[in-house]
């Protein structure tokens, strides 16, 4: 699998497939993506390569990679996900075949927002699951 930022200078190769495909709703990452409900792929950390540069990290150690020349958001790590690294599924030259599998932070889906499908909705960060896909 191959991943690019808009412009096209970061690039991103997977050696292995996405341990899953999620949804997330907090406001955090509607506003590192710009979108009212972000899309990522998880991967194990070890699995991808290419222009990670140093992250901007919050407060609370969040890793946040961004395109040094565009700024298009490249990939995340959280702190309570060890050892996964998450890459927004726009990026994904085969985006067609990353199918979300359940949406995380749902109780903070916007109200105006109805996106009709059978995942299950965790109402925070759904750790559990999603710490369960690289086990």
């Amino acid at each position: 699998m191959s991943a690019r930022c808009y412009c096209g200078a970061s690039q991103l190769a997977f050696s292995k497939s996405p341990a899953t495909v999620a949804y997330c709703h907090c406001t955090d990452c509607r506003r590192w993506t710009g979108a009212p409900v972000a899309a990522f792929a998880a991967f194990e950390r070890t699995a991808v390569t290419g222009d990670l540069d140093a992250p901007y990290v919050t407060d609370s150690g969040v890793e946040r990679w961004s395109c040094a020349t565009c700024r298009s958001p490249l990939a995340a790590c959280f702190p309570y996900l060890p050892d996964q690294i998450y890459v927004p599924v726009g990026l994904f030259d085969q985006i067609e075949t990353l199918v979300p599998k359940l949406h995380s932070h749902a109780d903070n889906t916007l109200t105006w927002l109805h996106i009709d499908d059978d995942l299950p909705r965790a109402p925070g960060t759904a750790r559990d699951v999603l710490n369960r896909t690289t086990a």
